[in-house]
């Protein structure tokens, strides 16, 4: 079962977090699933960017980002090349470390 390693982030886990995560899972639910409380404003359904992460290890593991996720990808705060939308990233087989950024488009959080 691979491992998601969540870098701190000084609201949504300030000490930082080691899960175990399922294949074909996305980042998303597994971190929803272990309390984690990652801003998802669009329910995962890919609408917005409040769910963005950068993923610092392990990226190639992950499925392909497509056209509709790269567009969101563009109105992001913080856009690195390995950036993804946690609700689109899906778990494979390899290890990851995470790395929510400080700041959304949101003004407002939807406190999910």
């Amino acid at each position: 079962m691979p491992q998601i390693v969540f870098l701190p982030h000084h609201e949504v886990c300030p000490e930082g977090a080691v899960i175990e995560a399922n294949k074909g899972e996305s980042i998303c639910e597994a971190a929803l699933r272990h309390g984690i409380k990652i801003e998802h404003a669009c329910e995962m359904s890919c609408a917005c960017t409040t769910c963005h992460v950068v993923v610092r290890e392990g990226s190639a593991s992950l499925n392909e980002a497509d056209e509709l996720e790269e567009d969101m990808l563009d109105k992001a705060w913080g856009l690195e090349a390995e950036s993804r939308l946690s609700c689109q990233a899906i778990v494979d087989d390899e290890d990851l470390v995470v790395e929510i950024p400080k700041y959304t488009i949101n003004h407002a959080s939807e406190k999910h």
